[in-house]
C-alpha cells in the first residue's frame, strides 16, 4: 500500500505507521470540522462562531473515534470497549477546550472582531486560530492524551486473520 512513497520516507512512514495513519485521520476530520464550522458560522450561527466551533469539533470527534479506534489504533487497546470510549470522549472534552481555546483568545482577548477589525480581518482571524492553531495544538495533546490513556497497550487487540489462512 505504501509502494508509492519514495525511499527512504516509505522506511520512515513504515515505522510510524500508527502516527501517519493518525495524521490521515486528522485530516480526515479536519475536513469535516472545518466544512460544519464554515457552514454554521456564515448561517445559522454567525454571531455564535464559538458554539459553531465546538459543534464542528464534536462532530469530527465522533468520527475520529470511529475511524481512529478501527484503522490507526486498531492493534493498541488495553480497555474494555465502553471504557475506551468514556475516555476517548472525556479526552476529546478536554480537546475541544484545547480547540476552541485560540478562537476564544483571538475573539474575546485580542477582540478580532467587528467593529474591532473588518470583516475579512475577523474571519481570516477566526480562520487561522480555529481551524490551524487550535488544530495544530488539539492534535498534538489527542496524539498524547490517545496513547497514554485511550489505546495504552500495543497489541491490546487481536489482529484480524485473513479469511483463508487457516489460523484459528
Amino acid at each position: 500500500m505504501l509502494s508509492w512513497i519514495p525511499q527512504p520516507y516509505r522506511d520512515v512512514a513504515i515505522r510510524h505507521r500508527e502516527m501517519v495513519k493518525f495524521g490521515l485521520v486528522g485530516g480526515t476530520t479536519w475536513v469535516i470540522d472545518t466544512a460544519i464550522f464554515l457552514l454554521l458560522k456564515s448561517t445559522i450561527l454567525e454571531p455564535k462562531p464559538v458554539t459553531a466551533k465546538v459543534i464542528s469539533v464534536v462532530v469530527a470527534t465522533i468520527a475520529s473515534y470511529m475511524l481512529n479506534r478501527e484503522w490507526s489504533f486498531r492493534t493498541r487497546g488495553g480497555r474494555e470497549r465502553h471504557h475506551e470510549a468514556v475516555l476517548y470522549l472525556l479526552i476529546s472534552g478536554i480537546g475541544v477546550a484545547v480547540y476552541s481555546a485560540p478562537l476564544f483568545i483571538s475573539r474575546y482577548v485580542l477582540d478580532l472582531r467587528v467593529p474591532a477589525v473588518t470583516l475579512f480581518t475577523e474571519h481570516l482571524a477566526d480562520f487561522v486560530s480555529g481551524q490551524i492553531i487550535g488544530v495544530l495544538v488539539g492534535m498534538v495533546f489527542r496524539w498524547w492524551a490517545f496513547r497514554r490513556f485511550v489505546f495504552p497497550h500495543e497489541d491490546g487487540r487481536q489482529k484480524p486473520v485473513p479469511a483463508g489462512t487457516g489460523a484459528p
